[in-house]
């Protein structure tokens, strides 16, 4: 009689193996990379679809409950959050003694963090005047630091997640659940009025390629380990 596996049952997989959402993930943001690049090229920002995206979205969506979850959900792209966060993901997996992927953690947040303000100073885009804004903002529209910043964070916990669990849903289910969140927050900026769609989009981007960098070389380092004690085994 053949075997029958259990429903829980699920094939592992090689943790240096990108999970498939997390590749969608990345052809995204290289595809709005070329977007926002060709826009550039052909006109000058805010773009047309800027524009009708953001006065479609007040016109055509507003809605006091909506308003309000759009204020709660935009504080989880915060620096305050996002520091917490990081703080407390990098603690937690120094306790496991994950220490790579703590130490990972922390650097992509903080570089990336860097690099976003770098940015934002260098261009210094102009916040939207189309619509009132619905939250307070005091620096520069591009790129949007939530989105980049939910991405870096969110995005990069989740990827270096997968690289310690072979369960190949549950590597599905945790990129999954952060590009929802990412997501989610940066659509709340749009919506809020206080940044340009390519804002967002250009945010979107920048963390995670940022994301996908830092899951690159920690895997990297891990096969080149793993490769390192087995060659260490084999001479013994």
């Amino acid at each position: 009689m053949p075997s029958i596996m259990p429903e829980s049952a699920e094939p592992e997989v090689r943790p240096s193996a990108m999970p498939p959402a997390l590749r969608g993930a990345v052809a995204g943001a290289v595809a709005l990379a070329i977007l926002l690049i060709a826009g550039l090229l052909v006109d000058h920002w805010p773009f047309d679809w800027d524009r009708a995206i953001l006065v479609g979205l007040r016109e055509h969506a507003h809605s006091r409950a909506l308003a309000k979850a759009a204020v709660d959900i935009t504080a989880l792209g915060s620096v305050p959050v996002l520091v917490l966060m990081v703080a407390g993901a990098a603690i937690l997996l120094l306790a496991r003694g994950l220490w790579l992927t703590a130490l990972a953690v922390a650097a992509a947040g903080i570089s990336g963090g860097a690099v976003v303000t770098l940015v934002k100073n260098a261009v210094s885009r102009a916040r939207p005047d189309l619509v009132p804004h619905w939250v307070d903002v005091s620096n520069a529209s591009f790129p949007s630091g939530h989105a980049a910043g939910s991405a870096m964070v969110y995005l990069t916990l989740a990827a270096l997640a997968t690289q310690v669990t072979r369960h190949h849903r549950m590597r599905q289910a945790i990129i999954l659940l952060a590009l929802l969140l990412v997501g989610a927050i940066g659509v709340s900026r749009v919506y809020l009025g206080v940044h340009w769609p390519s804002d967002v989009a250009a945010g979107w981007s920048f963390g995670t390629l940022w994301a996908l960098g830092w899951w690159w070389a920690t895997a990297k380092l891990r096969v080149s380990w793993a490769a390192g004690g087995s060659a260490g085994r084999a001479r013994q």
